[in-house]
């Protein structure tokens, strides 16, 4: 294999499910691993989460927004992401990450350019299964008016008819970057609504109402019905497309699992999940 052929080769982590805490950890450690060691490759990771699980934003305020015995009665688990954003109810959906250095060519630039570089493999992926999604051209989070994360969708995010379709979240350090998004494949908005604190009733209907309108997920869009699996595979390719790159599947080291665990007591704590 060429030098140049390493330089476009991406390690790929197919699907599985874990906890909340599990999959934050598994990132935050992947994040860490690639920090630590010369030329680390870039990587795409898929997953899905049981239980379904509330995630945080990381500045988002506990008390303020999460109604933790709603949740605690609907069986969902709660934890704060490494990143921002808003509230997302991870239930029915594949998730992804993309974890590489930020002075990689495929994923450079600012946090909006970064996005939309990411943004245009993902809707690859989306139109090549005929789903008819485009980019948003802007700004318009600031409109959100809930703490929910599909309320308004920002700058490149994927959208049908102004309506957002992948939610996601960045953060960087030491010189690596960490995206990682929720493409829903249905959703529950009454369930989500029924998780998050309102100063009444009558203002939880009136959100929850202006939320249906500006968010939608995979199974109010295709043109047929689509498993995750044919979701996942054609993403994977809309990234090779669109970036010229291809993939070595993997899966977690022994160092990286005992990272993880480590890492995962972190995202069980209190003092982390309601330390806004």
């Amino acid at each position: 294999m060429k030098v140049g052929d390493l330089m476009n080769l991406w390690r790929y982590l197919p699907y599985a499910v874990a906890s909340g805490a599990e999959n934050m950890a598994i990132d935050e450690a992947l994040l860490k691993t690639m920090v630590e060691t010369p030329n680390p490759q870039p990587l795409l990771r898929f997953y899905g989460w049981n239980p379904a699980a509330l995630s945080l934003g990381y500045a988002q305020y506990y008390e303020r927004e999460v109604d933790e015995r709603a949740c605690r009665k609907e069986g969902i688990d709660i934890v704060r992401r490494p990143t921002g954003g808003r509230a997302v109810l991870h239930q029915y959906e594949l998730t992804y990450s993309v974890i590489s250095p930020e002075n990689n060519p495929n994923v450079s630039g600012t946090i909006t350019e970064s996005y939309l570089k990411i943004s245009k493999a993902l809707l690859e992926g989306f139109q090549a299964l005929g789903i008819p999604a485009e980019m948003s051209l802007g700004g318009a989070a600031k409109e959100a008016t809930s703490a929910a994360c599909f309320d308004a969708p920002s700058w490149y995010e994927l959208v049908v008819n102004g309506r957002k379709l992948v939610g996601s979240a960045q953060m960087r350090k030491e010189g690596m970057l960490l995206q990682h998004g929720s493409i829903l494949l249905h959703f529950d908005a009454d369930l989500l609504f029924r998780l998050l604190k309102f100063p009444s009733q009558e203002v939880r209907e009136r959100l929850l109402k202006r939320f249906k309108a500006k968010a939608c997920a995979l199974d109010e869009v295709w043109q047929r019905p689509i498993e995750r699996e044919e979701l996942e595979k054609e993403i994977c390719s809309g990234f090779r497309r669109v970036m010229g790159i291809d993939f070595l599947q993997s899966e977690l080291t022994e160092s990286e699992r005992r990272l993880m665990q480590e890492i995962r007591s972190k995202y069980l704590s209190g003092d982390w999940t309601k330390k806004r």
